[in-house]
């Protein structure tokens, strides 16, 4: 029986993973006391539908009853099943944003102040999130690439800790996403911007890739980012590093990074790590975003 539970911060997407959870078969169960895991799993072993796959969403609505998450968990343990704790993250700027386009009220948000609200849940669930064993931000994260990052986890087997590495291709001209762990500037590679028949094209097209992958520089730099790498993420799954961000910049986010960041999921993804990829500024005005 695999379980797994859905937990985070409010307005960081749980709701979306649970019914990405049920599309692929997982009996889910909205804001449930903790104490009663023991007792979801007994019922769920007996059925007759055989439900060997659970997702469970318990989060800050469940206020003190969430001191019980892990004496329960651990009564599973000793029951002899396994699980899985995935944590949604997203920044304070996007879940506030993502409240007022809902006008929904945060659990924690007294007279109307969600980010104090939102600074005492952070620190209410910060053991939680601790011994998460998959921690998904979903800031810059569109909802292809969330589900995308859920059949990920959905797909391996349950004993496995490893890492989500995220990767942006960005513009320095629209400002370094904040939550990029790594960001490496490839300014220094010649711009295909300044060669007529590629301006209006983005790194996505075979002659900007070519264009940008065969330069001498690229290589190099390919090659040196890739050593690091695999020293670098063996070391942060040790350390119990759940996800990645790795920002690749030019000027305008259109060609070059763009042209980079597929190369380097390329590069992550035949190594067998699970990946993520978005070009932030990719679709900004080809005129001012490729210089």
């Amino acid at each position: 029986m695999r379980f797994i539970v859905i937990t985070g911060i409010s307005g960081a997407g749980k709701s979306l993973v649970a019914k990405q959870l049920e599309d692929d078969g997982f009996y889910c169960i909205d804001n449930l006391p903790p104490l009663l895991i023991p007792k979801i799993t007994e019922i769920c072993s007996q059925s007759y539908r055989k439900m060997d796959k659970i997702g469970l969403v318990i989060d800050i609505r469940g206020g003190e009853l969430l001191n019980d998450l892990f004496p329960a968990l651990e009564s599973l343990r000793e029951a002899g099943h396994t699980y899985e704790i995935l944590f949604m993250e997203a920044s304070d700027k996007v879940v506030i944003k993502r409240y007022k386009e809902s006008r929904r009220s945060h659990p924690l948000a007294q007279e109307g102040r969600l980010l104090k609200g939102i600074s005492e849940e952070r620190r209410v669930l910060q053991k939680i999130k601790d011994r998460a064993d998959y921690v998904i931000d979903t800031s810059v994260l569109t909802p292809r690439q969330l589900k995308d990052a859920i059949l990920g986890i959905i797909g391996q087997d349950s004993s496995f800790r490893g890492l989500i590495v995220n990767i942006i291709s960005f513009g320095f001209k629209y400002g370094v996403p904040i939550e990029c762990d790594l960001i490496f500037d490839v300014r220094f590679i010649p711009n295909p911007y300044y060669i007529e028949s590629m301006k209006k094209l983005t790194g996505k097209s075979d002659s900007v890739r070519d264009f940008v992958l065969g330069m001498p520089e690229t290589v190099e730099f390919l090659d040196k980012l890739n050593s690091m790498l695999d020293f670098l993420i063996p070391n942060y799954v040790k350390e119990g590093k759940s996800q990645l961000v790795i920002g690749i910049g030019c000027t305008g986010g259109r060609h070059r990074s763009v042209a980079i960041a597929d190369k380097l999921n390329e590069n992550l993804t035949e190594k067998h790590h699970r990946t993520i990829v978005e070009h932030r500024d990719i679709e900004k005005d080809g005129r001012s975003a490729s210089r």
